[in-house]
């Protein structure tokens, strides 16, 4: 965060010469008028200059895109980053050759990403999101596995009239499970552990 005083012969004009000097754009700013100025006579006699403040503001999208591109760099996949922002939800969608290295086993490296995307796009902003990391339309496939594991496990629980504990999942996941099965009122289902171990209990 860059903070910087510049003046003209008008608050916009002040603003401009800011800009300049931080060579960056109007969005990405906030500005403080710390004097209007005054034109004066025939805009010269008595003639006072505007003051202004301005301050560099941290896009947080932008951060967030910068350490995906990163990251996805170091493990060296060349990923295209599409980012879909509705409301205050972002979906991050990547795209490139080697796509399987960063879902990895069960989206394991996905969701990881995806944690510390949350992190970074959420530290010191003024804005709180939540986050989608995605990867070739992975976590809809991944979401139609669960429901049909879902549904899978209820009849197992059911035909051998016991509690069915499910794999370790993160909590989205599990969310999936519990809204699937809701409806069905042979089973009930909670979760039960401690991350990152916590997992999804079925019983009739």
């Amino acid at each position: 965060m860059r903070e910087i005083t510049a003046s003209g012969q008008t608050v916009e004009e002040a603003v401009q010469s800011a800009l300049e000097q931080l060579d960056t754009t109007r969005d990405h700013v906030d500005v403080e008028v710390i004097d209007e100025g005054k034109k004066g006579l025939l805009g010269v006699f008595g003639s006072k200059r505007a003051f202004v403040k301005v301050t560099t503001v941290k896009n947080q999208i932008e951060e967030a895109q910068n350490f995906l591109r990163d990251v996805t760099g170091k493990m060296n996949v060349e990923a295209d980053v599409t980012t879909t922002v509705s409301e205050n939800h972002i979906t991050f969608d990547l795209a490139g050759d080697k796509i399987a290295v960063l879902i990895g086993k069960r989206g394991q490296t996905l969701n990881a990403i995806q944690y510390l995307v949350h992190l970074v796009l959420n530290k010191d902003g003024t804005q709180y999101y939540t986050v989608t990391v995605d990867a070739e339309g992975y976590r809809g496939r991944r979401k139609d596995t669960l429901e049909s594991l879902a549904h899978k496990m209820a009849d197992k629980a059911l035909s051998l009239n016991k509690t069915v504990a499910l794999e370790p999942m993160p909590a989205f996941e599990r969310k999936i499970i519990h809204s699937v099965l809701q409806t069905n009122e042979q089973v009930s289902t909670h979760s039960d552990g401690v991350d990152p171990h916590r997992h999804v209990v079925i019983e009739p």
